[in-house]
């Protein structure tokens, strides 16, 4: 097979309506907009939620609440996935993106207590809790506030 012979599958690719081809297609004439009117015209509708000039429902709804834009956003990885790495590793957020645990930093890491970890590792961190902190020393390793 050859890239020239490519074919997508069947019903893959469908074809554009043929508008404005004479009456006889069923398409010509208004070309399937009807008679006049705003959505008639060229360039012509009206933007996503208008409502004739009616209060839109985004607008209409009451709006509660607010998001903070001092809030910090970081990555939870439960202690278990950390059994990945050989016994007596380093684990740190850089080594964490590395091997694909985690996409990106964000603003920190935070270590969960979930499930078990059966190494001893040295964990470092922006956070911990109480639990995680439990079970990686309860594992012999140590946990590390960055």
């Amino acid at each position: 097979m050859r890239l020239h012979e490519l074919k997508s599958p069947a019903g893959a690719r469908k074809t554009g309506k043929r508008v404005g081809r004479g009456i006889a297609s069923g398409h010509g004439k208004t070309s399937g907009r009807g008679h006049k009117g705003q959505k008639a015209r060229s360039g012509g509708g009206v933007r996503p939620g208008f409502e004739g000039g009616q209060m839109p429902l985004q607008r209409a709804v009451p709006k509660r609440g607010f998001t903070s834009i001092f809030k910090k956003e970081y990555n939870e990885i439960n202690v278990n996935r950390l059994n990945a790495f050989a016994e007596g590793t380093e684990v740190t957020p850089a080594l964490l993106k590395k091997e694909g645990l985690i996409k990106n930093l964000k603003d920190g890491i935070k270590i969960l207590g979930g499930g078990e970890l059966e190494k001893a590792l040295t964990v470092k961190a922006h956070g911990f809790t109480k639990t995680a902190v439990q079970k990686i020393e309860s594992a012999g390793g140590k946990a590390e506030v960055i």
